[in-house]
C-alpha cells in the first residue's frame, strides 16, 4: 500500500482565500440550483398541487428506494439562456427496487412541460448515458409537446429522442413509461416506443392530436377521453399496458415494472464491499485549487480525499511529473487515474499519459481523469522535440480506449489539453465540473493578447500607426468576454457537462457513477490507431 501524504493547512492565508473564493462560487451554483427546483414559480407549482399532482421530484421521491441517492444529472442546463434553469425536465440516475435507472420527468409547471432546445439536448443526454452505462429507463411523461416558438430548432433533431428509445430496447435495455397527464403529438411516441406503458385514469391523454387539430384536420368532433384516454388505451387501443388509480399508483406499478425485470449487472462487483473512507477530511478540498487558476496545486492532495484509504500506487512518478498518473481504488472499484500537476503538458507527460492509457485497457480498469490544464507546451525547442507528435498520441490513445472514462475538470481546461484530458468531445461516460473551473481554447488574457498581437500586425503591414487606446479596450472586451463564456455555469448551462458538484461531493459522485458504469461490461480495447513516434 502507498498512502497518500498531506500537506495541506487549513489555517494558512493561501486556504483560508482559496476556501473563500471557492465558498462564494459554491453560493452561485447554490442560486442555480434553487432556480431549478423552483420549476415554473410559486404560481404554477400551486395550481399542480391544487390539481392532485405532484411535481417531478416528488414523483422521484417516491419512483426510487427509500434512503437510495439520487445522482441528478445537468441541473442547470439552459442557465444563462433564454429558458428557465433546469430546462423544463428533471433526468438522473436513482436506484429502483435495488436496480439503477436512469430517470426522465417533465416538468409540466414550466410552460407544461414543453420541449425546448435545451430541454431536448438534456434529454437526449440522458439517453446516451442510459445506453452507454446499459442502465434501464424510466421516463414520468407530463409534457405539451414541441415549444412552438423554437420548433425550428427541435423537429429534426427532436426524432433522435423516439429513435433512441427503440436502440435501448434494441439493445436489451428496459424502457418504462408512466404517463401522468398530456403527451401529445411526438411526446406520444414516448409511451409509443417504450416497452411498458402505465397511464393514469381520467389523468392520462395520450394522442397524435387533439381534439382542435382533429376537428381542423379531419372535422370529426370528439373528446380527450374517446380520442386518447387512459381506460381507452388500456382497454381499446392497447397502449396501455397497466391502467392506474392514480399517481401514487402509477408509480408503484412502475417499480413493479422493474421488479420484474430480472435485470442483472454485467460488469465486476467492488473488491471491497466495504471500502475504507479516505484518511482525509473532504472539506479540505474546498481550499486545495487556487483562486488564480494560473497558480498549480499538487493533485495528490485532490485525491488523497477521495480515493479509498488514500490509497495511490503512483505510476512513473519521477518522469513527466506534469502529469500524475496511477492506480487506487474508489469505492472498492479499481481506477486509473490522470491528473494534472502543473497544468502544462510536455511530451514526456503525453507519452507516460499513452501508455499508462494502455495499460489500463490491456487490465479491463476504468480511467478518471482529474483535468487543470492549459494544454499542451507551445515554442519552437518544443516543436522541434515533437509536441504535436507526442500530443497526437495521447490523443489517439484517449481517443481509441474503450474502458469506461470520469472526468472531472478541477480547475482549467484550455486547448488541446481539453482533448487529451477526455473533455467532452472524447465521449466520457460522465463529466463534471467545480464551480471555479473554466474552460475554453485558451485563457481570457491569451487569447486577448492573441488578437492584439494580429491586430498590430495587420496595422504595420498597412503602414499605420498603432491605436493603443483601442487595444485598451479591445483587450478588456474580449477578457471579460471569455471569462463569463469559460466560466463553469455557463457550461453547464450548454450541456458541456453532466452537472457543476460542490468539490465536497467528488468522491460520492464519482462512486455512484463508477457503480452506474458496471451495469455493462468493462472491456479494453484491442487495438490502437497508429502512434507517430
Amino acid at each position: 500500500m502507498s498512502i497518500l501524504d498531506s500537506a495541506i493547512d487549513p489555517t494558512a492565508p493561501g486556504y483560508v482565500a482559496n476556501r473563500a473564493a471557492l465558498v462564494e462560487r459554491l453560493a452561485e451554483l447554490d442560486a442555480a440550483l434553487d432556480q431549478a427546483r423552483a420549476g415554473g414559480g410559486e404560481k404554477y407549482v400551486s395550481r399542480h398541487h391544487a390539481r392532485g399532482k405532484l411535481l417531478p421530484r416528488e414523483r422521484i421521491e417516491l419512483l426510487v428506494d427509500a434512503d437510495s441517492p439520487f445522482l441528478e444529472l445537468s441541473p442547470v442546463a439552459a442557465h444563462g439562456t433564454d429558458f428557465p434553469v433546469g430546462a423544463s425536465v428533471v433526468t438522473g440516475i436513482g436506484v429502483v427496487e435495488g436496480v439503477e435507472c436512469l430517470i426522465v420527468a417533465n416538468d409540466p409547471t414550466v410552460r407544461g412541460g414543453a420541449v425546448n432546445p435545451w430541454s431536448l439536448a438534456k434529454t437526449r443526454r440522458a439517453g446516451e448515458i442510459a445506453l452507454a452505462n446499459r442502465l434501464p429507463m424510466v421516463n414520468l411523461v407530463e409534457s405539451a409537446g414541441a415549444d412552438l416558438p423554437t420548433q425550428a430548432e427541435i423537429f429534426i433533431p427532436g426524432g433522435r429522442v423516439f429513435r433512441d428509445l427503440t436502440r435501448l430496447s434494441a439493445a436489451g435495455i428496459p424502457t418504462v413509461s408512466v404517463v401522468f397527464g398530456n403527451a401529445t403529438a411526438g411526446g406520444a411516441y414516448v409511451p409509443g416506443m417504450s416497452d411498458h406503458v402505465i397511464m393514469i385514469r381520467d389523468r392520462s391523454q395520450v394522442y397524435l392530436a387533439g381534439p382542435p387539430l382533429v376537428k381542423m384536420a379531419t372535422g370529426e368532433v370528439t373528446d380527450d377521453e374517446s380520442l386518447g384516454g387512459a381506460a381507452m388505451h388500456a382497454g381499446t387501443s392497447g397502449l396501455a399496458d397497466y391502467l392506474a388509480e392514480d399517481e401514487r399508483d402509477g408509480i408503484r406499478l412502475a417499480r413493479q415494472c422493474v421488479r420484474r425485470l430480472n435485470w442483472r449487472k454485467q460488469g465486476p462487483a467492488p473488491r471491497t464491499a466495504v471500502p475504507q473512507p479516505p484518511k482525509y477530511d473532504p472539506e479540505e478540498l474546498l481550499g486545495i485549487v487556487s483562486s488564480d487558476l494560473k497558480v498549480p496545486f499538487d493533485p495528490r492532495e485532490v485525491l488523497a480525499r477521495i480515493l479509498d484509504g488514500s490509497d495511490f500506487d503512483e505510476f512513473k512518478p519521477a518522469y513527466g511529473d506534469s502529469l500524475v498518473t496511477g492506480w487506487g481504488e474508489l469505492h472498492g472499484y479499481p481506477v486509473g487515474v490522470l491528473a494534472n500537476a502543473r497544468g502544462v503538458l510536455f511530451s514526456a507527460e503525453a507519452q507516460k499519459a499513452a501508455q499508462f492509457i494502455q495499460l489500463a485497457n490491456a487490465s479491463d480498469t476504468p480511467l478518471v481523469f482529474l483535468q487543470n490544464t492549459t494544454g499542451y507546451m507551445v515554442g519552437t525547442e518544443y516543436e522541434q522535440r515533437g509536441i504535436i507528435k507526442h500530443g497526437a498520441l495521447m490523443i489517439n490513445a484517449v481517443s481509441n480506449s474503450t474502458v469506461p472514462h470520469l472526468t472531472v475538470n478541477l480547475g482549467a481546461s484550455y486547448g488541446a489539453g481539453n482533448y487529451g484530458m477526455c473533455g467532452r468531445a472524447y465521449e466520457p461516460r460522465f463529466l463534471f465540473t467545480w464551480p471555479n473551473a473554466k474552460s475554453a481554447v485558451m485563457g481570457p488574457a491569451q487569447l486577448a493578447g492573441v488578437l492584439s498581437i494580429v491586430a498590430r500586425q495587420a496595422a504595420a503591414a498597412r503602414g499605420r500607426d498603432y491605436d493603443e487606446e483601442s487595444d485598451a479596450a479591445m483587450r478588456m472586451m474580449v477578457e471579460q468576454q471569455i471569462e463569463s463564456q469559460s466560466g463553469a455555469l455557463f457550461l453547464s448551462g450548454r450541456l458541456y457537462d453532466d452537472g457543476v458538484i460542490d468539490p465536497r461531493d467528488t468522491r460520492t459522485v464519482l462512486g455512484l457513477c463508477l457503480s452506474a458504469i458496471h451495469n455493462g461490461p468493462v472491456k479494453g480495447a484491442d487495438g490502437f490507431g497508429v502512434f507517430r513516434h
